[in-house]
């Protein structure tokens, strides 16, 4: 047999399929010390046809069986191969039985009456690699199996093994790799990305160990090497983002781009965002949604680290990919205290989380890049929601300078502003918002993320009207953004209401200025601010008038949107009390003083000297706001988002796994 079949590593893979059972049985413990084929293993799984599948089951079941006894080999040559054989088997049998039930898949690879004792075995002897203090490219292989063995159905929830899984749980092992230095720097990147996806398996039909482990979790060290590594993947995006950037800029594109305008560049800013980290994205969501200490995390300081001046660690076993899909280099990962730097700006999870919101929010015209800047709205949502959160955000004692991207546009330079303030982390919150409100009025309009950017700050107003916190931001941009929108929904009714309810969207931009009138002297910072906002409300009144007639016209015909209208004609009340009251103390006060166009000055006077006569209405319900549930509203679109991410994650762990020879080099020299 060993002659015959031992030749070739193409004759080994042929033979663990073709061999009588009772002789493979017999010889497999030392077939592992040959180098697997993987691909040959594979598609010779995938073509077997319906007969051959019977008759090689057995011999496939043995060879299960005969991979997880493997695992406990000292010679780690074997622990090796039997670990890619194992990626093979996963990935071969679901390929080939794409239709077939989870139960006969189970079946297929280890036999349905042992598999609950196989799986126990294979889990607790991956737990003990991992745990272990053993090769660290050992532990990688382990986790890149897991990795392959949750994505190798399209939908993770109908990969039934998972069930196995989540009875032989190895979520203290995930920990335990966060939570070490060493281990992080390693693997801390693939033990996130399978912690989240594990996270998202039946999470809607059954009750998921893992969502209710990583909930309760309140050891530092674990939820701080969590925090590190998503920080650290975002950041290196980040840093991509810049230097790809900067590269666009230079040369003859930016002569190009100057001499015929900004024409260019937005196809260029294009190219560069493509690539989002959306497995890093949902680890942060998941941790920010489930788990109350990790807020601390996302507000921990520390200095600004520039990855480009970090040697990178090479890694022969990972695949080149795209721009953002790369986990961090392996030196940052390793040196989570780094010493301060007076020179160095000062930094945390939650100022980088918002510079990688603002590139990926830049474009939204096709549905990858739409659904990452949605999930980027949905983890600012769950932050804005959480009163420890927003006691940071707010925190005078707490400032930073946070540099957001911005959007090339005609009308304004794409340039970095070198003197941006210290300010607190809420301010840089609500810019991310305006930016986005006055970015992507568009006729292609996202309508889901506009009224996710209006109810984030319709939140943090509610915070600061109810802590009584007088924030000093300009807030006329906020307002000059709000009123554009409304401006933009009223030139575009007819193509926007074929597919959109503009009226909600209205009713919220509406009720914001409601928030202002009713309770802005509790948090606007001074008695001018609340002036301004008057003269704001005045001077754009033709915006607001156009809005009362055309919600009026709405709602005194019979038709789909009559209720949702009306609703806008009540919102409207104060705002039209105060243009109705202060317009023609205004004219009167020109035609006084024969003055045809009146100062910013002189109109502010006239409303500081009119407010005594003004009567407004009571409105409730406006510091009110229905908190964010994952169930029903979200569910089908995190389907759809675990779904996209678990394809992306078995095409990396295809590449890496395959990548051999730098594994078997290291481990011959052990024998």
């Amino acid at each position: 047999v060993s002659n015959k079949y031992l030749d070739c590593e193409t004759c080994f893979c042929s033979s663990i399929l073709s061999l009588p059972s009772v002789i493979l049985s017999k010889t497999l413990p030392s077939f592992f010390m040959l180098q697997v084929n993987l691909e040959y293993l594979e598609s010779k799984l995938e073509t077997v046809d319906g007969e051959e599948v019977q008759r090689i089951q057995d011999n496939i079941n043995s060879l299960f069986h005969h991979c997880v006894q493997a695992l406990g080999e000292e010679h780690q040559i074997k622990v090796v191969n039997a670990l890619q054989t194992l990626c093979a088997l996963f990935r071969g049998v679901h390929q080939k039985n794409k239709s077939a039930s989870g139960f006969d898949i189970i079946n297929m690879l280890m036999g349905f009456d042992k598999a609950e004792q196989r799986m126990k075995d294979l889990m607790e002897r991956l737990d003990s690699l991992l745990c272990g203090d053993g090769s660290e490219s050992l532990k990688s292989l382990c986790l890149k199996l897991l990795l392959c063995l949750v994505t190798v159905t399209d939908n993770i929830s109908q990969n039934t093994i998972l069930e196995y899984v989540m009875i032989n749980s190895i979520f203290e092992a995930i920990l335990q790799i966060l939570s070490d230095v060493s281990s992080r720097g390693q693997h801390g990147y693939d033990a996130v990305v399978l912690l989240a996806l594990l996270v998202n398996y039946r999470k809607y039909e059954s009750v998921n160990p893992y969502i209710v482990k990583l909930s309760i979790v309140d050891d530092e060290p674990t939820l701080d090497g969590m925090g590190m590594v998503v920080h650290q993947a975002l950041t290196e995006y980040n840093r991509q983002y810049k230097d790809k950037e900067e590269e666009n800029q230079g040369g003859f594109f930016s002569t190009l781009t100057s001499m015929v305008g900004s024409m260019f560049i937005a196809d260029a800013d294009e190219k560069l965002s493509v690539q989002t980290n959306e497995a890093i994205l949902l680890a942060l969501y998941e941790a920010v949604h489930l788990n109350r200490n990790f807020i601390t995390v996302l507000a921990q300081s520390h200095p600004e680290m520039d990855i480009a001046a970090t040697p990178m660690t090479p890694t022969p076993t990972t695949p080149t990919t795209p721009l953002g899909t790369t986990p961090p280099s392996l030196d940052m990962m390793n040196n989570p205290e780094l010493p301060l730097d007076p020179n160095l700006l000062t930094s945390n999870l939650l100022i980088t989380f918002l510079k990688y919101a603002s590139i990926v929010m830049q474009d939204t015209k096709d549905e990858h890049r739409l659904n990452s800047a949605r999930l980027c709205l949905i983890i600012l949502t769950c932050i804005a929601e959480d009163q420890y959160a927003d006691a940071f955000l707010h925190d005078d004692n707490m400032n930073f300078r946070v540099n957001l991207h911005k959007m090339p546009m005609r009308h304004r330079k794409k340039a970095v502003d070198k003197n941006i303030p210290s300010r607190p982390l809420v301010c840089a919150v609500l810019d991310l918002m305006v930016e986005f409100i006055v970015t992507h009025m568009m006729k292609d309009f996202p309508m889901d993320l506009y009224l996710r950017c209006v109810q984030i700050i319709h939140k943090l107003l509610c915070y600061q009207k109810k802590c009584r916190i007088r924030l000093h931001y300009t807030w006329r941009e906020l307002w000059s953004a709000l009123i554009n929108l409304l401006k933009f929904l009223l030139s575009n009714e007819t193509t926007l209401l074929a597919k959109h309810n503009i009226f909600h969207l209205a009713l919220l931009v509406v009720n914001l200025f409601n928030m202002f009138i009713t309770y802005g002297d509790t948090f606007l910072p001074t008695s001018n601010s609340y002036d301004e906002l008057y003269y704001e409300i005045v001077r754009m009144h033709q915006v607001f008038d156009n809005l009362y007639c055309m919600v009026l016209r709405v709602s005194t015909n019979t038709g789909q949107w009559k209720e949702a209208a009306s609703k806008v004609t009540h919102a409207l009340v104060n705002v039209r009390a105060i243009i109705n009251h202060f317009n023609p103390k205004i004219e009167s006060y020109a035609a006084v003083n024969h003055i045809s166009q009146l100062s910013e000055e002189q109109v502010l006077e006239v409303v500081r000297s009119n407010y005594d006569t003004l009567t407004l209405k009571l409105q409730d319900g406006l510091d009110q706001f229905e908190r964010y549930s994952e169930q029903p509203k979200e569910a089908a679109f995190f389907k759809e988002l675990v779904r996209s991410i678990s394809l992306n994650v078995r095409k990396n762990v295809s590449l890496n796994t395959l990548s051999q020879d730098v594994l078997l080099k290291e481990f011959s020299t052990i024998s």
